[in-house]
């Protein structure tokens, strides 16, 4: 019998495929994108913004057809196939799933088009000969070809923190520092006296 994480993850697999096939059959991979794009504004707007909003689509005392009606108002702007699922999903009270599905929407459309996207963040914008020598590495070691996402984090100090795939490769200044200063503290040797 299958636990409740598995119908959860099948649940999430299933709007996530909908969503990229729907896309895809709409406008081929500038519509996925594009899917993909809005899907994650929509995370982060609901995530800091709408907290009211984000209770009323799982609030048992709206119909499933009201907390539908809600979503398609609310995302009338976006992609048709993604207020679609959107609807749905809030008509069945798994909009809390939207972040889920959002990761393996991105992990599907990266199977789909064969390619990776790499998240970097730096403290300064990328050059683009710097971006051509991360591209050319990233896909050599990770055997697909490599899209970029890009941000600026002043906080990093200087280096690089770059992250695909559940993997993190984090050569930043700040990084570097926090490892020197928990050596430091570890560290049981006073020194000489």
């Amino acid at each position: 019998m299958p636990t409740n994480r598995q119908i959860r993850k099948e649940k999430v697999a299933t709007y996530a495929a909908a969503l990229l096939d729907g896309a895809y059959e709409q406008g081929g991979q500038a519509a996925a994108l594009e899917v993909r794009d809005q899907l994650e504004l929509i995370i982060r707007i609901v995530r800091t913004r709408s907290v009211e909003f984000s209770n009323a689509l799982k609030d048992s005392s709206y119909t499933p057809e009201q907390r539908g009606s809600l979503a398609r108002a609310v995302f009338a702007d976006s992609n048709p196939v993604l207020v679609d699922i959107l609807a749905v999903m809030a008509e069945r009270k798994d909009f809390a799933l939207l972040s889920r599905v959002w990761e393996s929407y991105g992990e599907q459309l990266e199977r789909k088009l064969n390619v990776t996207v790499v998240d970097v963040v730096t403290v300064v914008e990328l050059d683009d000969h710097l971006r051509e020598v991360i591209t050319k590495k990233t896909e050599a070691d990770l055997g697909t070809k490599v899209v970029l996402r890009e941000r600026i984090d002043k906080s990093l100090i200087g280096g690089i923190l770059m992250s695909a795939g559940g993997r993190r490769i984090d050569a930043s200044v700040l990084s570097q520092l926090e490892s020197a200063r928990n050596v430091l503290k570890l560290s049981t040797d006073g020194g000489e006296c």
